[in-house]
């Protein structure tokens, strides 16, 4: 492979990364559980980390006008880690094609190697002038590619399409605020996930634990734009969600894909 000038000598790291994080308290619901929201968070931080390192991140992607957009993620969890715990995620890409790359998580006890769960994400890249797609194996000469890592097992499904019909029933409204808003002038990825979770009350989450979530992000929501969430029931444990904005026409945002396992 053809390396540019800032690649030569530059050693490889490893393909899987592996980064450590503490469950702090106030991250947790009221059942000492950390919250999903958190959770999605160290797994994007991880990717961050992980990309930043091996010199194709988003530190580096500023310097030439390019980003990287989270498309689809999705993790499912056998248990919740708890306050205090300390947890390893370790993240790798399983694959890079010209405007997307897919990238993979795993969710561990540093202490004892209790797996929590496991994640999927997938990503684009962009032109953060144009706003449009980008050649991600253009950047450093196809850096990224030396990266793949296919031998590493992923044992939940990929993300899906989420179907929903007009059945789906308009719940809450709500103004985007100032701690929805990141550095990008956008709602934060994390905050979807926090906004649909609420949808379900305390009572609910008495008796029930997140097993799986799932997500795509169609368009970004901006500062002060009003969101709509609407939620279909499939089963007494599964629902799908379907945000939108009004700007002045209502414009699909977000879909999700909930499943629960009760206790």
């Amino acid at each position: 492979m053809k390396m540019d000038k800032e690649n030569i000598g530059r050693e490889l790291l490893p393909k899987v990364g592996r980064y450590d994080f503490m469950v702090e308290p106030f991250h947790c619901d009221f059942r000492n559980r950390f919250f999903a929201g958190h959770l999605g968070n160290a797994m994007l931080n991880a990717a961050d980390y992980h990309s930043n390192d091996r010199g194709y991140g988003m530190t580096y992607l500023h310097t030439i006008h390019r980003t990287w957009v989270l498309s689809r993620f999705a993790f499912e969890l056998t248990e919740m880690p708890l306050a205090y715990d300390r947890i390893a995620i370790e993240t790798w890409v399983e694959s890079a094609i010209r405007s997307f790359t897919s990238r993979n998580f795993a969710i561990q006890n540093s202490e004892t190697g209790k797996i929590y769960g496991y994640g999927r994400s997938i990503w684009a890249m962009i032109d953060t002038e144009s706003r449009q797609p980008a050649n991600l194996l253009e950047v450093r000469d196809g850096l990224i590619g030396s990266y793949v890592e296919t031998s590493r097992p992923c044992p939940i499904g990929k993300p899906g399409r989420v179907t929903m019909d007009n059945s789906a029933t308009l719940v809450r409204k709500m103004a985007t605020c100032y701690s929805d808003v990141d550095v990008n002038g956008h709602v934060n990825s994390v905050k979807y996930i926090e906004h649909i979770l609420d949808l379900f009350d305390v009572d609910f989450y008495r008796n029930h634990r997140l097993q799986r979530f799932e997500i795509a992000y169609v368009t970004e929501a901006h500062g002060g734009d009003t969101l709509s969430f609407y939620l279909q029931r499939k089963s007494d444990v599964e629902f799908c969600v379907k945000i939108t904005k009004h700007v002045p026409d209502e414009v699909e945002v977000v879909r999700s894909l909930v499943r629960f396992v009760k206790e």
